[in-house]
């Protein structure tokens, strides 16, 4: 990755790759408090690790919300595409 940086003992492209378990909430707490250090440092991973978060809220919120139970399933299958991911059927 072009400019990666290493802060708070963790590089940005590690950053990125534990961004869906960050979002699940399934990543364990030792990673947890690296990533969030190193976001706390890294302004271009903190605006990309939140645009990401985003996306992928307003897509559960879709899903979520779609009347049509085909699309809802649908935009379920393509979230469960998202690596380490398998999205909440509510």
């Amino acid at each position: 990755m072009q400019g990666e940086r290493i802060v708070g003992g963790i590089a940005c492209s590690a950053v990125l790759a534990l961004l869906p378990e960050v979002v699940a909430g399934t990543i364990g707490a030792g990673e947890r408090a690296k990533v969030e250090l190193h976001l706390a440092g890294c302004a271009v991973c903190e605006r990309f690790g939140g645009a990401y978060g985003a996306a992928v809220r307003a897509l559960r919120a879709s899903a979520n919300d779609a009347g049509d139970s085909a699309a809802k399933e649908r935009l379920l299958a393509k979230l469960a595409t998202l690596p380490g991911r398998s999205p909440t059927r509510e």
